[in-house]
């Protein structure tokens, strides 16, 4: 039975006296694959994506093992590549180590000191340029991600800037004054949005920077914050907001976390609602109970259709133009949940009802 976290070997040898020996001085530490020639090679190298090294004997009937090293390596470049050879064949393995095909050599005949040591080498080489490579992946997704973010950061604040600067140069020639009210009612409600945009941001550059303050939470005093932030608002637009908190034990996170999440969700069910319905309402739930705590909020808005079900927490997605919105909240709720090791889910009827469901543990 093979053990699991070997380090996965393949040797190329037209001479079978030599495979055989290398597998059987080699079996116990390492996981050992063979070869006789380059084709059953390429078959190992396509069948096992996870070779870290590849030794190959110089002379081969078919080719050389330069040559087979240079024709593989665009098409697996990551196992480390180590040539056996005698002391005739030394010239032109230094040209191919020059060239940077191969990692180093090793003589022949070889010893098991003389393999041992290549494979330690190898093997630290493989796992210095295998992180190398995720690293580099990593900073890839990070650019793209820093190109959209600006983009769009750029775009949705200069829009309402735009309006604000329009907005200002209409004023200067109105005389009527209920005009001019009604335009600063619009002049306001763009600095508003442009205010959220701005908070979003902030949270999701404190997501992304900070560190978790992990401290006893009172669920009932963070509601009680959010009622009176969004006090103005609830009034103004009719809104009947319910809430029913029960906290019997401790539960202990990130403070700044929660709110970010509580804020984000409670601003979308108030701006999404049916400006005609008479009777709108959201309602937050919040339980506390097993070492987790479970927060339910529901409104009875405009609903998110299914097909946008599964993008809602993308950055910069936004499911509807009824309101203005930044595309930011949902995905910061996602990102401070993962920074919880917790888990929200979605369940929308478009023109009836939304609910987020958040489950956090306690730390």
């Amino acid at each position: 039975m093979k053990k699991e976290g070997k380090i996965k070997i393949l040797y190329i040898d037209d001479e079978m006296n030599n495979l055989i020996g290398f597998k059987a001085s080699f079996r116990l530490d390492y996981q050992v694959l063979i070869a006789n020639n380059t084709t059953e090679a390429l078959d190992h190298l396509n069948k096992h994506p996870d070779i870290q090294i590849v030794f190959c004997d110089q002379r081969m009937p078919d080719k050389t093992g330069v040559e087979f090293f240079e024709e593989t390596r665009a098409q697996f470049p990551y196992p480390i590549r180590i040539l056996l050879t005698g002391y005739t064949d030394i010239e032109s393995v230094i040209d191919a180590i020059n060239r940077g095909h191969i990692f180093r050599y090793v003589k022949k005949p070889w010893t098991d000191a003389d393999i041992r040591s290549a494979i330690n080498e190898a093997s630290q080489f493989y796992t210095t340029t295998s992180m190398l490579a995720l690293k580099n992946q990593e900073l890839q997704r990070a650019y793209q991600e820093l190109d959209k973010f600006a983009y769009s950061v750029t775009h949705d604040m200069r829009g309402p800037m735009l309006s604000i600067l329009g907005s200002i140069q209409v004023m200067q020639y109105m005389d009527d004054i209920s005009e001019i009210r009604e335009m600063m009612g619009m002049l306001e409600e763009t600095v508003r949005n442009l205010d959220t945009f701005i908070q979003n941001i902030h949270d999701y550059y404190n997501l992304k920077r900070g560190e978790l303050q992990i401290e006893d939470i009172d669920f009932n005093e963070i509601v009680e914050e959010q009622k009176n932030i969004y006090k103005i608002t609830i009034q103004l637009n009719g809104i009947n907001f319910q809430t029913h908190i029960d906290q019997r034990q401790e539960f202990r996170s990130d403070r700044m976390s929660l709110v970010i999440i509580l804020n984000n969700l409670l601003s979308n069910a108030f701006k999404y609602q049916k400006k005609d319905n008479p009777d709108k309402i959201v309602e937050l739930d919040v339980s506390v109970h097993d070492g987790k705590a479970m927060i339910r909020i529901s409104d009875n808005g405009i609903g998110i259709p299914e097909k946008y079900l599964g993008e809602v927490f993308n950055m910069f997605f936004r499911a509807t133009s009824t309101a203005v919105g930044s595309g930011f909240g949902l995905y910061n709720v996602k990102d401070a949940l993962n920074k919880l090791d917790g888990e929200i889910t979605v369940d929308s009827i478009p023109g009836e009802k939304t609910v987020f469901t958040v489950t956090i543990p306690s730390k």
